[in-house]
C-alpha cells in the first residue's frame, strides 16, 4: 500500500527485518512522527481504529468478536490499536494459530495500561520505536560520515557540509515531523500544534486522567529551559513554583510519567562503564523530548529567537543531535546514554553497542571549545578499565560547523550535517 510523497525512513529496513522474523510487529513513537505511513509501505491492507465512520463500527466488532477485525490481507495494519487493547491479545492469538511470519503490523502513540491485555506478546510481538525524522531522512545532512562504518573501523573521515547555523536553528525549531519536513511555508507552526495537542488532550489519553493544562504547559516549559541537563525533580517543581503554580510531588510524577507513555519526553539515562580507579558515576538522566522543536514550542522561540541566545542554543543543538543519533544508532542496534562523574568528568553522549563496542561523543555547536572537549574525550577514555571492556571504537566532537576531519590525537570533528546511520 505504497504511498506519494513518502520520504524513505531507516527505520524502514528494521521493520522490514522485524516482519521476517516475527508474525506482528509493534511500532510506538510520539503522534506525527510517520509511524501509520511508515507502515502503510509494507501493509496489504488496513484498519483504521480512528476512521470517524468506520471506527465506532470497530471497537463494537472488537468488544464481541475481534478475530473478524484481523480477516485483512496480511501483513495487515491495526493503526492505534490501543483504542481496543483486545486486540492486542486476539492478535497474539493470531499469530500463534496461523504460525506464520509478517501477519500484522500495529501502531501506537500512548502506552496502554498493563492491565489491559493478559499476555506480553513475546515472542509472537514484537516492538520497534520510531522517532521523529533525523536530518539525514529529511536531506539535510548529506550522509557522508556513517556512524557504522566509524564502528567498523573507518575513521579516516574527510567531508564537508552544507548546512549553515542558520539552517540548523530552522531545523530545531520545525522538527523531524513528517509533515513538516515536506511543508514548504509555516513548519514551525506543526510543532507548536503538536505541543497545544499533547496539552489539551493527548497527556489525559496516557491514563485516562484529566490534567490541568496550565500545569501541564508549566512544566514542559520548565523542561525546556532545562532541556540537556541533569536537572532534578525538585529543579523541575521549583522552576514551576517560581511561575505561580503549586503541584505536589505526586502530581509532577504523574504527569511526566503521561508524558512519558506518549512518548513526548526521553530522557538519556547515565552510563555505568568499569573505571580503573573508584569514582562516582552521576546516574541522574539527561532531561530531553523526542524532537527539539517541542522546546522551542513551548518556550514560544523560533530560529530568529535562538540565534540571538546562543547559550539556549547551544542546548538545542544538543537535543537535535541526541534524536539524530538516537535514529542513526537504532539502525546498528545500539542505544544512547550520557557520561559525567563527581569530578565533573562528562561525555554529553555515549553510543553503545549490543556487541559491547561503544564511542564517547561530545556536542559543541561552535568550534571555540573542540580542543576542550577533545580533551575530556581523551580523558575519559584513559579512565575505561580495558580489562573488563572495550576501549572506544572512537572519540567524537559532533558540530554545528562544516568540516569534517581527524585529528592528530585520533579525535574525529564531525559536522551533524554529514552523519548518518
Amino acid at each position: 500500500m505504497k504511498t506519494n510523497n513518502y520520504l524513505p525512513r531507516i527505520s524502514d529496513k528494521l521493520l522490514k527485518e522485524q516482519l521476517e522474523c516475527t508474525g506482528a510487529v509493534l511500532i510506538e513513537g510520539a503522534k506525527w512522527c510517520g509511524k501509520t505511513l511508515s507502515a502503510l509501505q509494507m501493509a496489504n491492507s488496513v484498519v483504521y481504529m480512528q476512521d470517524p465512520d468506520e471506527g465506532p463500527g470497530y471497537l463494537a466488532l472488537a468488544d464481541t468478536k475481534p478475530s473478524l477485525l484481523l480477516e485483512g490481507e496480511p501483513p495487515l495494519l491495526i493503526d492505534e490499536w490501543q483504542m481496543a487493547p483486545v486486540l492486542w491479545d486476539a492478535v497474539r492469538f493470531a499469530v500463534d494459530r496461523r504460525n506464520l511470519m509478517a501477519q500484522f503490523i500495529l501502531t501506537g502513540s500512548v502506552t496502554p495500561n498493563d492491565n489491559s491485555i493478559a499476555h506480553t506478546g513475546t515472542g509472537r510481538i514484537s516492538r520497534m520505536l520510531m522517532r521523529p525524522m533525523s536530518l539525514y531522512e529529511s536531506n539535510e545532512s548529506n550522509g557522508t560520515i556513517s556512524l557504522r562504518s566509524l564502528f567498523d573501523g573507518n575513521t579516516d573521515i574527510a567531508s564537508k557540509s552544507a548546512l549553515t547555523i542558520e539552517q540548523t536553528a530552522n531545523a530545531i525549531c520545525r522538527g523531524g515531523w513528517p509533515a513538516a519536513v515536506l511543508s514548504k511555508t509555516q513548519s514551525s507552526r506543526i510543532a507548536r500544534n503538536y505541543v497545544d495537542a499533547v496539552i489539551q488532550l493527548d497527556v489525559n489519553q496516557a491514563d485516562g486522567v484529566v490534567k490541568d493544562p496550565e500545569k501541564v504547559r508549566l512544566l514542559l516549559q520548565s523542561l525546556a529551559r532545562n532541556i540537556s541537563t541533569m536537572a532534578t525533580t525538585k529543579t523541575i517543581m521549583d522552576d514551576i513554583h517560581v511561575n505561580h503554580s503549586q503541584i505536589s510531588d505526586k502530581t509532577l510524577s504523574s504527569y511526566i510519567n503521561a508524558l512519558q507513555r506518549i512518548y513526548v519526553i526521553e530522557d538519556v539515562a547515565a552510563w555505568q562503564p568499569s573505571l580503573r580507579s573508584k569514582t562516582a558515576i552521576r546516574t541522574t538522566n539527561k532531561r530531553q523530548f523526542v524532537d527539539p522543536s517541542i522546546a522551542t514550542a513551548v518556550l514560544r522561540t523560533d530560529a530568529s529567537g535562538i540565534l540571538k541566545d546562543f547559550k539556549t542554543f547551544g542546548f538545542l543543538f544538543e537535543s537535535l543531535c541526541t534524536r539524530d543519533l538516537r535514529v542513526y544508532a537504532q539502525a546498528i542496534d545500539g542505544d544512547i546514554f550520557h557520561y559525567r562523574d563527581k569530578n565533573g568528568l562528562e561525555a554529553d553522549l555515549i553510543v553503545k553497542l549490543r556487541d559491547g563496542q561503544w564511542a564517547a561523543v561530545e556536542i559543541k555547536l561552535g568550534n571555540n571549545q573542540i580542543e576542550e572537549a577533545a580533551s575530556n574525550l581523551l580523558k575519559l577514555s584513559q579512565k575505561i578499565d580495558t580489562d573488563k571492556m572495550n576501549q572506544p571504537s572512537f572519540l567524537m566532537i559532533l558540530t554545528g560547523g562544516n568540516i569534517a576531519y581527524k585529528r592528530a590525537d585520533g579525535v574525529l570533528v564531525v559536522p551533524i550535517g554529514c552523519l548518518k546511520d
